[in-house]
């Protein structure tokens, strides 16, 4: 909860990093334009640094001099990616209205720390009020912190810390693991015939979102009334969004307590959207959140996640003679083995695969 000044500061600081991100993208643009036939040169030049505009542009010393120079890391970071691979495209230029708002600044000797549960001291900011989630490990190490604003106004920090702690496996071997297919419907079906029940948060407020976002199409732009319906609409989205969070964190809480691992599909959830028009329930369930989720609070733990490679014919093979039925296709939600006709359920059946594969992957019998 920044005062006045500490707000006006914090979105300074928002713009200048934009604008720096942006005009070291446009000389590497020229630079990649001139020599994109030579790619050992391109990958020898380097970035410009934050301080050879502070002559032209003075007004960029009034802000941490460091989220500048995080701005130079991202850019080298997205470039290296762009020539790792050509799919991902070349660094696009960051804008006001569409990108998030936020910078990171790292801790030198004590520049970032927690005064009490209620302040923390940030470079430039000074003493900033805050509403702590969590307390910090006693030896844990503050290394950076991020500052971010959502579209509904409220900042929030996000603190990196370095803790020594070690983790050790809880078993030798897993004692318990639990198999995870996804579902469009429901999030996921388990190897126990259990479905994840998940509420589809956003097909519940689609209506109001419907609502909301047509008075806004009708708002003059650059008015005050369009720039509070806008709040409105924004409010939807981050309740639906918190829901899920909040969903999704309570079941890989559940999931986590009650099993040592868990096998589950290693799956191009952005392909499947845009590939079966699945867009809205697939964004919706938030399934690779979930596994995010499970992949640290396992690892807390000192338990295992095992990822299935997405080409295992998880669906069409028969749990019982472990026969491929090259013929299923995607509706088939029921269906007889050719070789054993047993009868089986799709989902069910793929879960179980997946933790058999699992089982395997992880030596358990």
């Amino acid at each position: 909860m920044p005062n006045t000044e500490q707000e006006l500061l914090i979105k300074k600081t928002f713009g200048c990093v934009r604008f720096v991100y942006n005009q070291m993208l446009t000389e590497k643009k020229e630079q990649y334009e001139k020599n994109q036939r030579d790619k050992e040169a391109l990958e020898k030049l380097k970035t410009p640094t934050p301080a050879k505009y502070n002559k032209e542009y003075p007004w960029l010393k009034e802000v941490d001099s460091l989220a500048l120079a995080n701005a130079q890391l991202n850019l080298n970071t997205a470039y290296r990616n762009f020539f790792r691979d050509k799919k991902i495209g070349f660094p696009k230029f960051k804008s006001k209205r569409h990108d998030k708002k936020s910078y990171t600044t790292n801790n030198q000797r004590g520049t970032i720390r927690l005064i009490d549960a209620k302040t923390i001291r940030l470079p430039k900011l000074k003493n900033v009020r805050i509403k702590l989630h969590r307390q910090l490990p006693t030896d844990a190490v503050i290394k950076s912190a991020t500052i971010s604003q959502t579209p509904t106004g409220k900042y929030y920090i996000s603190i990196l810390i370095e803790n020594d702690a070690k983790i050790t496996p809880k078993t030798a071997k897993p004692e318990t693991t639990l198999g995870l297919d996804y579902s469009s419907k429901s999030l996921y079906i388990d190897s126990e015939g259990n479905s994840a029940q998940y509420p589809r948060y956003y097909r519940q407020a689609e209506a109001k979102l419907k609502k909301a976002q047509r008075k806004l199409s009708k708002r003059k732009k650059g008015s005050k009334n369009r720039e509070k319906q806008r709040q409105k609409v924004a409010k939807l989205h981050e309740k639906v969004a918190k829901q899920r969070k909040d969903f999704l964190h309570k079941l890989s809480r559940q999931i986590t307590n009650a099993y040592d691992a868990v096998a589950i599909e290693d799956l191009n959830m952005r392909g499947i959207a845009q590939g079966l028009k699945l867009a809205k329930s697939t964004n919706d369930n938030g399934f690779g959140m979930l596994k995010t989720y499970l992949a640290y609070k396992l690892a807390e733990q000192g338990k295992k996640l095992d990822t299935i490679d997405k080409w295992y014919p998880s669906s069409k093979l028969c749990r019982f003679c472990k026969q491929e039925n090259k013929e299923l296709t995607l509706a088939d939600r029921n269906w007889t083995c050719p070789h054993c006709k047993r009868e089986l359920e799709r989902d069910v059946n793929a879960a179980i695969n997946i933790k058999n594969e699992g089982c395997r992957i992880l030596g358990i019998a």
